[in-house]
């Protein structure tokens, strides 16, 4: 067929000799058939892969890997419950992992539910139904008012027609569209008004065409071409996961070689010693990582859902906590999408309109305050004209207002509801809207005769009129009210509203009939204008001022005309400037400029698919943490792209929901506010519990460790070391994820994507704290030693005993330090967490359990302890712990002294 043509650019016999095909008769059934072999129109598959592989590929994590050999380390030990329990983690990891990974692969399909099932076509002359799927380039397809538009097509006749293309290019109200107007060959898609485009909807008129593109040639076509090559990342979690894996991995493998080869150096027999590693081993591993950060993750999940943040996918709640910049589509996220009338106008006043969206509730505002417009007649004819010439309807449905019809037309009913319109008039005789004449009218009963309601375009309806009302007195009208008019849809205009004028004249009843459409629309005398814009959603400006002070940057990227974009960007706070990119310069920027621009543009405009995708990989380029919400069709490959994709639960399509890893269920834009929150508080919640977990294992390594180093016996048998991992890694642990959020979560700025999981010297705390657990161990452990040689006590027994408890005792008073980088658990308030304190009360009470109950005595090699011996493990592993409530119980003190002081005073 040659080489691809520019369908809007080209007249329409080029384009028929083009596709060889005749736009009266069709394509014959035989060349139809012939070409169908080139492709069915449908969105093909593409590379699936197999559940099973998506099962297995979860086997493949560092931490996943680690855990199957700790299954290993503690089958070889004989511990079977401890390897079994490693096991369901592991598997429960992995379907958790599977799931979300195969809902993700489900973007296709909804993408597909959006194409036409059926089309009305020209073939051999005949018009006739097939199924879309079997439409090939050169089919002659005919559209009515409710069809869906089946592929790709150019108009070849056109009337009256508009259609809805919200979902693909981000316009807030049905497009324009005429086979007659030839546009330049770089027109962006928004402006193709001669073309329609598969999956948008008809929603007025009707139109002849000519299929130019099928299944994956079109623009829907090459979305979801975009959402299937779209490799998801990994998210800042996984990563800091897959480093600790690693260097678990050779934590493990350097201790045990070094254990093994000291020991048999001092002349220990090699199977006591490969014991002895394999249980550093086990104590190096902590096995209940992945589990507790899959756990504090899905708490998470649950609170963000009860702030209407639904995460699909479970690392997006801590990749929402380090975003820098979150790009944002304009149409239905950070603006209603619901056509708001916000100004009125007659020759004698100004007035503003109240009230958000589609619900008819609000008022008229004057300079002297509220104004009853049905009591002022140029006002109340305004009203008047606004509620007959129209056809929408205002329904409640599910708790909100839904227009059914034009947004237009919906968004002046609501105006006319709002002043207390209720009285329909019977419609004598109608002119539908026209795309030529801009115009529409309706005659209606008038008392004892008829009254023509004219609504259109400004510029043109006042060439149709010849007097003009002013204070309730009709008068000849003047050059000076024309231009105060066309003056104030200008200052409108600039403000991103679209203006619509009305008009009337009364008729006969013998005119109703007689006269043509022409001098029906001729005579008119002007009543006003209105002004009306897709409102920003009334949170929107408080939600970007608290991103702001996060640290985070509102980005608008929409398919909207730039000086609306611009307005609503202004009017909530995302730019005070007046600087915008449009798609066509984003055509004319290379991968590097467009990176470079994308940090310092806040607003783009009249921007493709194609564009929002660029944009969102040169922001990741940049190495920014990149969030993009959105509702349409146009947005999923973006959405899919970023870090973190966030889709309108209420307006957002299938398709995007499928691409996003999270949905917002109020499509309200302050909700991913929240999200940020709560995403930040988990994320530090993950640090603590790793600060703990390994904390705690570094402090048994070091214990086995320098007892090896120094020639001791083996203070810990490896039941004692599997037994403190259960009471210490287990509880405390889970319930430090469930830590309440510190203050001031939202007044610090984004950590960067690479911070690695020991930063801000969280490596240093760590291994301070294993040093002195490892220490103190090994000294209270010495002390028993001492005290049984003199006394003529079993000395090992008791020895290990009391560093067993030494070990599990320091961890659990560690687990409270754990709570806060900033601040002590007395400042933070001790009973805040009641989860921590229930859980380090039932590990104490196992632990006394491992002690003094008999049977667990023979299991644990254990002995009972007398008070002074807890006297001394309490002294040595919890010093820190009681100066720390020393310090905050002195403070207190001076500050009651204090507060009493100034009541005395």
């Amino acid at each position: 067929m040659g080489q691809p043509i520019a369908w809007h650019h080209e007249p329409v016999d080029k384009i028929a000799d083009h596709l060889k095909t005749n736009l009266d008769t069709g394509l014959t059934s035989r060349e139809a058939a012939r070409r169908l072999s080139w492709g069915y129109n449908k969105l093909e598959d593409g590379q699936k892969t197999a559940p099973l592989m998506i099962l297995a590929g979860q086997f493949t994590d560092t931490m996943v890997l680690v855990l199957l050999g700790a299954t290993v380390v503690s089958g070889l030990l004989g511990e079977v419950v401890d390897a079994v329990t490693i096991l369901a983690i592991v598997i429960l990891n992995a379907v958790l992992g599977f799931i979300q990974e195969y809902r993700a692969e489900k973007s296709l399909e909804a993408i597909k539910k959006m194409t036409s099932p059926f089309a009305t076509v020209v073939r051999d002359g005949h018009k006739t139904r097939i199924p879309a799927e079997e439409l090939v380039p050169g089919d002659v397809v005919l559209l009515e008012a409710g069809d869906r538009v089946p592929a790709d097509v150019r108009l070849v006749d056109s009337f009256s027609l508009e259609v809805e293309e919200a979902a693909l290019t981000g316009e807030s109200v049905p497009v324009t569209k005429s086979a007659a107007v030839s546009l330049p060959p770089q027109t962006p898609l928004a402006e193709m008004t001669n073309r329609a485009f598969m999956g948008t909807v008809v929603t007025r008129g009707r139109a002849k065409s000519v299929v130019i593109n099928t299944g994956i040639n079109t623009v829907m076509g090459e979305i979801a071409a975009m959402i299937q090559t779209t490799g998801p990342d990994r998210t800042p979690l996984q990563v800091r996961l897959h480093q600790l894996g690693k260097v678990l991995i050779t934590i493990c493998i350097m201790v045990c070689l070094v254990v093994t080869f000291l020991g048999i150096l001092r002349g220990e027999a090699p199977l006591t010693m490969f014991m002895a590693g394999v249980s550093l081993a086990v104590a190096a591993i902590p096995e209940g990582l992945p589990a507790i950060v899959t756990v504090v993750l899905a708490l998470g999940v649950q609170r963000m859902a009860r702030r209407n943040a639904i995460v699909r996918k479970l690392p997006a709640v801590e990749t929402l906590g380090c975003t820098t910049i979150i790009c944002s589509d304009k149409t239905g996220t950070l603006t209603q999408n619901e056509m708001t009338v916000r100004k009125v106008a007659t020759l004698s006043e100004v007035l503003r309109v109240e009230g958000e969206g589609y619900r008819p509730l609000g008022g008229f505002f004057g300079t002297g305050g509220k104004v009853n417009v049905l009591n002022k007649p140029d006002l109340a004819l305004l009203m008047e004209c606004a509620y007959h010439c129209n056809h929408a309807e205002i329904m409640e449905e599910k708790g909100r207002y839904v227009v059914h019809g034009d947004p237009t037309e919906g968004a002046l009913m609501v105006m006319a509801l709002k002043a207390g319109m209720n009285r329909s008039l019977p419609v004598r005789r109608e002119i539908p809207f026209d795309s030529e004449r801009k115009m529409m009218s309706v005659v209606v009963n008038s008392g004892d005769s008829l009254r023509v309601y004219v609504k259109g375009a400004l510029d043109v309806l006042m060439g149709h009129c010849d007097r003009v009302i002013s204070a309730g007195k009709t008068v000849p009208i003047r050059p000076g009210d024309r231009e105060y008019f066309l003056a104030t849809q200008e200052e409108w205009a600039r403000g991103a509203h679209r203006v619509l004028a009305f008009a009337y004249r009364d008729i006969s009843p013998a005119e109703a009939t007689s006269l043509t459409d022409s001098q029906l629309e001729s005579n008119l005398t002007l009543i006003g204008i209105c002004g009306m814009i897709d409102p920003p959603r009334p949170a929107a400006r408080a939600s970007v001022a608290r991103c702001l002070r996060a640290g985070i940057i509102p980005v608008m990227i929409t398919g909207d005309h730039p000086l609306t974009a611009l307005a609503v960007a202004r009017e909530i706070g995302i730019t005070a400037g007046d600087t915008v990119v449009t798609g066509a310069a984003i055509d004319e920027m290379n991968d590097r400029e467009l990176a470079r621009r994308a940090e310092q543009v806040r607003v783009f405009a009249r921007v493709s698919p194609q564009h929002k995708h660029r944009i969102v990989k040169a922001l990741k380029k940049a190495k920014h943490v990149v969030a993009m919400t959105g509702d349409g069709v146009n947005d999923a490959p973006a959405v899919k792209e970023a870090d973190i994709g966030i889709a309108m639960g209420i307006t957002g399509t299938e398709v995007t929901k499928e691409a996003s890893a999270m949905i917002l269920a109020d499509d309200d834009f302050s909700t991913i506010e929240a999200a940020v929150y709560e995403g930040r508080a988990i994320y530090d919640n993950i640090r603590k519990f790793i600060r703990y977990l390994l904390g705690c294992n570094t402090g048994e390594v070091l214990t086995m460790f320098l007892a090896a180093l120094l020639g001791m016996p083996l203070p810990l048998i490896p039941i004692q070391i599997l037994w403190v991992n259960l009471v210490t890694d287990g509880l405390p642990a889970m319930a430090l994820g469930l830590e309440p959020p510190e203050p001031g979560v939202m007044a610090r700025k984004p950590r960067p994507r690479n911070e690695g999981v020991f930063s801000r010297g969280l490596g240093w705390i760590i291994g301070g704290r294993g040093v002195f657990m490892g220490i103190t161990t090994l000294a209270v452990f010495t002390i028993g030693l001492v005290y049984s040689k003199f006394h003529g006590q079993e000395g090992l027994m008791l020895a290990r005993t009391m560093a067993f408890t030494n070990l599990v005792v320091a961890q659990l008073f560690y687990v409270f330090e754990c709570r806060s980088e900033q601040y002590s658990p007395f400042e933070l308030g001790f009973f805040k967490n009641r989860f921590l304190v229930v859980a380090v009360a039932c590990s104490m009470t196992m632990q006394c359990l491992a002690i003094y109950s008999e049977p667990l005595q023979a299991v644990f090699r254990t002995v009972s302890l007398e008070w002074w011996q807890w006297a001394v493990i309490l002294s040595i592993a919890g010093g820190k712990f009681f100066y720390q409530l020393l310090r905050y119980t002195l403070r207190k003190g001076l500050v009651v002294q204090s507060d009493y002081a100034k009541i005395k005073a």
